[in-house]
């Protein structure tokens, strides 16, 4: 499984908000951060700019950095839990674009 994000409070990058960069830009940052190689990164900011909402965009993030609050190895966070988080949210459509976007960005083993 790759490891996508390291450091506990990592996903935040995913919390979205008004500001200089575009969602991409700052998705696609945040995961080079943390160890995913740009093209990948580039891939998976790309696919939820496009496909998710503003407004969807900022609850995967809040929810992705509440679910690392009180983790016992804070320091990873492997698209496995990403698309788990995502789940939780009760909107199909975030679960189905993160999936979307790690499997066809190649960020799923």
């Amino acid at each position: 499984m790759k490891r996508i994000l390291a450091n506990g409070g990592a996903i935040a990058l995913l919390t979205i908000t008004v500001g200089c960069a575009a969602p991409a830009t700052r998705i696609s940052t945040g995961l080079q951060r943390y160890g995913l190689d740009e093209s990948r990164a580039d891939c998976v900011g790309d696919r939820l700019q496009a496909n998710l909402s503003l407004g969807q965009l900022q609850r995967l993030g809040k929810a992705a950095a509440a679910y690392r609050q009180g983790d016992t190895t804070p320091g990873v966070l492997t698209a496995s839990d990403l698309v788990r988080v995502a789940a939780q949210l009760k909107d199909p459509a975030i679960a189905l674009e993160v999936g979307k976007a790690a499997a066809g960005c190649g960020v799923l083993p």
